[in-house]
Order: C-alpha cells, then sequence, then structure tokens
C-alpha cells in the first residue's frame, strides 16, 4: 500500500511513520521475527552498530533481507530500502509486508545517485551497501554523484558503510 510520501514512491504502511506518524503508537505493538541471514549478510549487519530508534538507508536492498534484520534492531525508528531495479524492489516489498505493515521499512525504487529526501523526511543516520556496482569504484562518475547524493540524505555526522568498511563522504 502507498503511505503518505506525497509522490516519494515509499511503499510504507499508512501512515507513513517517516513522514509524521506517532511512533509510539505502532511500535508499542510490533513484534518483529527475522529470518536468519547469510553468514556474510550477518557479519555485516552485526558491525553497524545499530540501535533503536535510528533511521537507517539501505542501497540495493535486493529482496529485502538484511532490511528486515536492520528493521528489527533499530525498532521504534524505520529503514528505507532502495533499489534501482523494479524486480528487487517488488521481492523486497514482498518478503518486508510484515515490517511495512509494522511502519518499520518501507521499500522505494531509486538508483542511489539520483536519491533525494521526500519532502518532509527526516535525513539518516546510516546508510549501508553490499555489493552494490555503482560504490565498487568501477564507475567513478557515477560513484561520485552517489556518494554526493548520499552525503544530502544523511544527518550530519551520519554514516556510510559499504561492504562491511566505513567509506567517506564529500564535504559540502
Amino acid at each position: 500500500m502507498r503511505g503518505e510520501g506525497r509522490g516519494s514512491g515509499c511503499v510504507t504502511a499508512s501512515p507513513c511513520p517517516h513522514h509524521g506518524s506517532s511512533r509510539a503508537s505502532w511500535a508499542s505493538t510490533v513484534t518483529v521475527v527475522t529470518p536468519a541471514l547469510s553468514p556474510r549478510l550477518a557479519a555485516i549487519v552485526d558491525g553497524l552498530s545499530l540501535a533503536p530508534g535510528m533511521r537507517v538507508l539501505e542501497i540495493g536492498c535486493g529482496p529485502g533481507a538484511a532490511a528486515r534484520a536492520v528493521a528489527a534492531r533499530v525498532a521504534p525508528g524505520h529503514v528505507l530500502a532502495v533499489d534501482r531495479s523494479a524486480t528487487e524492489v517488488r521481492q523486497a516489498v514482498q518478503g518486508c509486508a510484515d515490517e511495512i505493515a509494522a511502519g518499520l521499512l518501507s521499500v522505494r525504487q531509486v538508483a542511489v545517485e539520483d536519491l533525494v529526501l521526500a519532502p518532509g523526511e527526516e535525513p539518516f543516520d546510516l546508510a549501508f551497501a553490499v555489493r552494490v556496482g555503482v560504490l565498487d569504484g568501477r564507475h567513478p562518475t557515477r560513484e561520485r554523484r552517489a556518494l554526493e547524493r548520499l552525503a544530502a540524505v544523511l544527518r550530519p555526522g551520519g554514516r556510510l558503510v559499504v561492504d562491511g568498511r566505513e567509506v567517506p563522504l564529500p564535504r559540502p
């Protein structure tokens, strides 16, 4: 279902928690069961220094396994899972239906180098990516644009972690 994203392309519970609903009302009634992750993804998620209430952006979410695991750890926070692929977004929406309905997670189809905050959307505390081509050094122009966009959507002091390593962001 579409939330109150005001054209953001978010798929989320209505009302959408990152666009102004009361988090206390939905967070107090949610229990999320997270399926097992692969050892590689589990190690990356474990290394993210997550805390309840954080806003986290996953870049290249694929079917949403890591996003679900992160949502369970940051509740009552919020995870925005993005992917450029319509197929992956569709799979993430299906696989994350419970977290979306609980308001813990939303999914958006967008390339990271085109990512902008939706009107009224709060910046993120942390962004992470696992095996995302635009961030692996092979496409310097696109990577530079992606890093600029990520710097713009992260709060001051926000962190970017790519393949388990913290990556410095460009300064404005």
